[in-house]
């Protein structure tokens, strides 16, 4: 049972830092981007292809951070600018349309030029173990990574000036602007970000396991499922909502077989709506 807990804490880290992105532009924006595993994936065959033309590991990895911002800030300068000018569930709808459609192009592009293309980070070392429990070191810098950008995400939205008018428009966007505060300046930082948050997502699991060009889709599926539980718009709850459900999905996992692990994270989702429409940390309405 502690090699279960521990396994899914890892995981559970995973999802955190899978939906806080998802979650940030949905809160900040009411925009659902649909595009986001897509963005993961393209920034893992940057570092991909970085690493191929003979750049080290680290600046690799760099570029791959700056490749999934500038897909974040493309989409917030082209395709979204329609999505903005529109409020409420008019400006859902067409942002998970437009991001959709996106997604579809994307990844119809990789899987037809780079089939075969995949981004896989090998730790050296052994296993360390954890309370007699050995955990392979990819693991372990993957759970540290998320875990210090979830440090970093709350040392920013807590204590500088611009967390703090991020956090203003996601709460009162029209008060937000009263005190001097642009929204849409805010929400092309937050989807910089997002992108950012996207690439990390590629590099982190490609630590533990390759990160193919047909990943993106369900890098989604798991970001959403992590959002509803969560509650949109909080980061906090991403990060509980992942921890919760990675230590369900291995329990699972190792009890019933992967396949119906997927099967009971979508129950979960499902009776978080019911019960709480809000998600766990979620504001209600």
């Amino acid at each position: 049972m502690t090699a279960n807990i521990l396994d899914g804490l890892v995981l559970g880290l995973q999802y955190g830092l899978l939906a806080a992105g998802l979650t940030l532009v949905y809160g900040l924006g009411g925009v659902l981007n649909l595009a986001y595993g897509q963005m993961a994936v393209v920034s893992a065959m940057v570092v991909a292809f970085a690493m191929e033309a003979g750049i080290p590991a680290v600046p690799a990895v760099i570029l791959g951070l700056i490749g999934g911002g500038l897909f974040g800030l493309v989409l917030d300068s082209t395709l979204l600018r329609p999505v903005y000018r529109l409020q409420g569930e008019a400006r859902v709808l067409l942002s998970l349309l437009l991001s959709l459609g996106v997604a579809f192009i994307v990844d119809g592009f990789l899987n037809w030029r780079f089939p075969l293309k995949a981004l896989s980070l090998t730790i050296t070392g052994g296993p360390v173990e954890v309370l007699g429990v050995p955990m392979r070191r990819g693991s372990m810098w993957a759970s540290a990574i998320a875990l210090a950008t979830f440090g970093g995400l709350f040392a920013f939205f807590r204590f500088t000036a611009l967390g703090k008018a991020v956090r203003s428009v996601i709460e009162d966007e029209e008060g937000a602007k009263l005190v001097g505060i642009d929204p849409r300046r805010i929400l092309r930082l937050i989807l910089i970000l997002s992108g950012v948050l996207a690439a990390l997502v590629a590099v982190t699991q490609s630590m533990s396991r390759p990160v193919n060009v047909a990943a993106g889709f369900s890098i989604t599926v798991f970001a959403i499922i992590v959002t509803v539980v969560g509650g949109l718009g909080s980061a906090p709850g991403a990060f509980l909502a992942g921890i919760i459900l990675g230590i369900v999905s291995s329990i699972a996992a190792s009890s019933i077989g992967t396949f119906l692990s997927l099967v009971i994270l979508l129950a979960v989702a499902a009776l978080t709506i019911l019960l709480r429409p809000a998600g766990l940390l979620g504001v209600r309405e």
